[in-house]
């Protein structure tokens, strides 16, 4: 049978792709196509950059601060990033960019980390593709803590009241993402990236798993262990977050439509169905994460969280979330609390319950906004996405966020 993408140019990492075909349709040719596409309009500021050096770091660091009208002829590609970057939060409803993403705001701390580990990293680095490039760009399992606060602190941004809107700080940093992934992207395929194996690095396919692990991935993770969104909440979670992809970097295409978590369900099962099953680096990187993620947690202030007990809770929950054939695989071990998982979710569903209430609910939000004020502020030396930003390519050693 034709189809509009010969089958000689499929990456050779998809893996079942008939049946995907078979199961979503266009919906799968389209997203094996986008292997091949990386963000034209940041790899071609990345080029930019590396001719006008630091004139034009110093230029696109006053357009996502003050945007495209503050700047006097800039250059073309620069001027063509601003330019897509400021449309979003411009055609987004301004109240939701005020109140931040309401429905993350509402999830505790030590549940905001258990989800963010379990749920969405360890799902990001179950793709072999996505774990190779992490391993190729160096010192992510060895710098596992620093990468993890690092995300937090972006994440932390992104989440706040305001943090979208033109020149706040999850604006801004979404945008140093976006560059520092480009830049690893161009720095991979000059190094001999294997495209036809791979296909591009961080490629558009990827963000949009990248993009799933911020949404319907930690409030899968969530759901299995109580915390259970009801329709409306799911449809103002993927409200903010369309406009968080957007500013990603990732295609419309990818982004409209889903509204809800059934969408997004379709678009997870094609990627997860068309993925190799994780390899050594996916357990290494893996084995990395939990192991700051539990310091972490130990650590924390308040905690009574031994790190013992928080690897047995962390195990337990990432496995009961993406069952035993993925948790073997990823290296994560039978925990021994299993047997309480139901007892702790029954807990949390009456604590979701008592959130309903619109007192307990504002409560809860603005104790959880304090957490991340502190946790966005937790990096005063600055993150690697804000040093890429400033530094000339000889001096920065781009690694993927």
């Amino acid at each position: 049978m034709t189809t509009p993408h010969d089958s000689l140019r499929l990456p050779g990492r998809l893996v079942g792709f008939e049946a995907a075909r078979a199961r979503h349709g266009a919906r799968a040719d389209h997203m094996a196509s986008m292997l091949l596409e990386g963000d034209p309009l940041a790899d071609a500021v990345i080029a930019e950059l590396d001719v006008l050096g630091a004139k034009g770091r110093r230029v696109l660091a006053q357009g996502l601060a003050d945007g495209l009208a503050s700047l006097d002829s800039p250059p073309p590609a620069t001027a063509a990033l601003l330019s897509q970057l400021e449309a979003v939060p411009a055609g987004a409803d301004q109240e939701v960019l005020a109140a931040g993403d309401g429905v993350s705001l509402l999830v505790s701390p030590l549940w905001t980390a258990l989800a963010f580990s379990g749920g969405s990293l360890a799902h990001t680095y179950s793709s072999p593709g996505i774990a190779r490039l992490l391993v190729h760009t160096g010192e992510l399992k060895t710098t596992a803590p620093r990468r993890l606060a690092e995300t937090g602190v972006w994440n932390a941004n992104v989440v706040l009241p305001g943090g979208l809107v033109r020149g706040a700080p999850g604006y801004v940093q979404t945008a140093q993402v976006r560059l520092l992934h480009a830049r690893v992207r161009a720095t991979a395929l000059r190094h001999g990236w294997d495209t036809q194996r791979w296909g591009v690095p961080i490629n558009q396919s990827d963000i949009a798993r990248t993009w799933l692990d911020f949404t319907l991935v930690p409030f899968g993770f969530l759901a299995a262990a109580g915390f259970v969104l009801d329709e409306e909440e799911q449809r103002s979670l993927y409200r903010y977050w369309h406009c968080v992809g957007r500013l990603m970097g990732l295609d419309d295409s990818f982004l409209l439509p889903i509204e809800d978590h059934t969408g997004a369900a379709a678009l997870l099962d094609l990627l997860d169905s068309t993925t190799e099953p994780p390899d050594d680096n996916s357990r290494a990187l893996t084995a990395a994460l939990f192991d700051a993620t539990v310091a972490a947690m130990a650590q924390a202030p308040g905690s009574t969280l031994t790190e013992a007990g928080a690897r047995d809770l962390l195990d337990a929950l990432t496995r009961n979330y993406h069952g035993d054939e993925t948790a073997d695989a990823l290296g994560i071990r039978r925990s021994p609390v299993a047997s309480v998982l139901p007892f702790l979710a029954a807990a949390n569903a009456q604590a979701r319950r008592y959130h309903t209430l619109p007192a307990a609910a504002a409560q809860e939000r603005e104790a959880n906004i304090q957490h991340f004020r502190a946790l966005a502020d937790g990096l005063p030396d600055h993150t690697a996405y804000q040093k890429h930003a400033t530094a000339s390519p000889a001096d920065a050693n781009p690694r993927a966020s």
